[in-house]
């Protein structure tokens, strides 16, 4: 009979940021029980997935062994770990567990997508445990961006891992769990035999900052500020968004939230008892009868997403409001990178109207929710694991880690999306492969990322469309000319002459030459006027469309 593992394969997270899922497993190799730690997403962008709404981590391999997953833990609420669940889980159906804000935020999802939200389970932390079939589980309060979030002391047959999550050392957060050492000393006590951790910020070379030391200056600037004063940061950053708040109203202004998301957010923290003391807003209605300098509005939108509030207020009005020459626009977040070109261009768009905008290229209105590398090498120390895996973070960030685990006498290996490792012996040891991959959700569709449907589209939005039409009768004899559509291209060429008629002429004569059999097979006609196109487009206008023939054949 075989041995049993302990296995850890990341579907997603591990080799980028975002779209986060990582599995564990027990058992006899190949018929280990599983439990999965979160399910994200990340976000497209027109460059690589245009059109695309959302992308998920390929979760196929877990799919065809669902009737081994146990559960599903959620570490917390942020889109980058829970938000494929209400998209996913029909596939999974397994029980989800999450602490309370997190368990809200999750069952908004689920409704969201017409699902039971009572699949959603509230737990509480440490030491209460769950039991996922041969694990028992522990949600370990951690500070970081968003409250409630969590660590997961999992145990298994041959020990324990602490699965971090997201964190930092934060002792005062303002909103959510401070870091507390004691009771990571406390879960290390009885020894860690895998610290699976963040790796976001390995690179940065000096300690985190807590979320207090943000207020002072926040609150600095909105009282310098002469007109209306707008601050956008991610919606999910509660205890951001109470200082902003706060900062507004003691300069004596009142508040006004714009972004279904940041509304979202603030309820959940009030329904679950994480937010209190949240300053009285005032709505978009009220906001506008106000004096310009009497009015603070926070918004969504700080990574340039172009449905958001800020980008609408740049391109003109929102709800009402509208920014005008003296106003303030402060960005008290960091820019995702990916985004800088969707946030310069509200910038520009801002500058324009004459807006003071107000970044944080001096780290004076935002720190950071992860650990930077002295924590990191803190968490090694304290918690004392016989390994480490590295997560969270793109392959340098991974790799750096390992390098830090080795600094820190600790083995490591860098496991990328789809790495099985199996942590049962005294350092991680990569076992298998899985092929993993993207789903994209297109609209109320997914799709696989290699179906070719957003290949096509890019290479259409590159090269343009062109679409014959051509029409045979009875006899298989052309009916009148073949015609074409351009879509995307250039209405003349390098001849001057009309596009479309240059290529209809090829195409016509392509025609009165072609022999009975070529007419009598759609296939032939098809893929000779798929070159023809081609060939002649390129002389044009030296590009080679994407090309759609249609062909009708009338019936006798």
């Amino acid at each position: 009979m075989s041995k049993n593992r302990l296995i850890y394969l990341p579907l997603g997270g591990a080799g980028e940021i975002g779209m986060n899922a990582y599995v564990y497993g027990y058992g006899v190799p190949g018929k280990e029980r599983l439990i999965l730690v979160d399910l994200g997403v990340t976000f497209p962008n027109m460059d690589t997935s245009p059109g695309v709404d959302l992308i998920f981590a390929d979760i196929t391999w877990l799919e065809e062994r669902r009737d081994r997953l146990e559960a599903i833990f959620i570490t917390h609420a942020h889109e980058d770990h829970v938000g494929a669940l209400g998209h996913l889980w029909p596939r999974l159906k397994a029980p989800v567990y999450a602490r309370p804000f997190t368990g809200t935020i999750a069952r908004l999802k689920m409704e969201d997508q017409g699902q039971d939200p009572e699949t959603v389970r509230f737990v509480e932390p440490w030491p209460n445990r769950i039991a996922a079939g041969p694990f028992q589980v522990s949600y370990l309060p951690v500070s970081h961006s968003i409250p409630e979030s969590s660590g997961l002391v999992i145990d298994t047959p041959v020990g324990r891992i602490v699965h971090t999550g997201d964190f930092k050392l934060d002792r005062t957060p303002i909103v959510g769990d401070p870091f507390d050492p004691d009771l990571w000393a406390e879960v290390a006590a009885d020894g860690v035999k895998v610290l699976t951790c963040d790796s976001t910020n390995v690179f940065s070379p000096n300690p985190g900052r807590s979320e207090t030391t943000v207020g002072p200056a926040i609150r600095q600037l909105v009282e310098r500020a002469e007109g209306m004063v707008v601050a956008t940061t991610f919606a999910s950053n509660i205890a951001r968004l109470k200082t902003l708040a706060e900062a507004g109203r003691d300069a004596g202004r009142s508040i006004c939230m714009l972004g279904r998301a940041m509304r979202r957010m603030i309820e959940a923290g009030v329904e679950s008892g994480v937010l209190t003391d949240f300053p009285k807003v005032v709505s978009p209605e009220e906001a506008a009868d106000l004096p310009r300098d009497k009015v603070m509005l926070i918004v969504t939108g700080s990574q340039g997403e172009r449905r958001a509030a800020s980008a609408q207020l740049s391109r003109g009005k929102y709800m009402g409001l509208s920014l005008a020459a003296g106003d303030l626009f402060l960005f008290s977040s960091k820019t995702i990178p990916g985004n800088e070109r969707e946030v310069i261009r509200i910038i520009n768009a801002l500058s324009e109207m004459g807006v003071d905008v107000v970044s944080d290229d001096a780290d004076l209105y935002h720190v950071s929710g992860h650990a930077n590398r002295p924590d990191l090498s803190r968490i090694h120390t304290l918690m004392k694991p016989e390994m480490v895996v590295p997560m969270h973070g793109e392959h340098r960030h991974l790799r750096e880690h390992v390098k830090l685990a080795a600094e820190n006498g600790l083995p490591a290996v860098v496991a990328v999306n789809g790495t099985m490792l199996d942590l049962g012996g005294d350092r991680p040891q990569p076992v298998e492969f899985i092929e993993t991959g993207r789903t994209y959700l297109d609209g109320a569709v997914q799709i696989g990322a290699m179906d070719g449907i957003v290949r096509d589209r890019i290479r259409m939005a590159l090269n343009g469309l062109v679409v014959v039409t051509v029409i045979l009768d009875e006899e298989d004899e052309p009916l009148g000319e073949p015609w074409v559509d351009l879509n995307g291209l250039p209405e003349t060429g390098r001849s001057r002459a009309a596009l479309s008629e240059v290529l209809e002429e090829d195409l016509d004569q392509f025609l009165r030459r072609a022999d009975d059999r070529t007419l009598a097979d759609d296939d032939k006609i098809e893929e000779a006027m798929r070159r023809i196109v081609r060939q002649s487009a390129q002389t044009e206008i030296g590009k080679k469309p994407e090309v759609v023939v249609v062909i009708s054949r009338l019936s006798a």
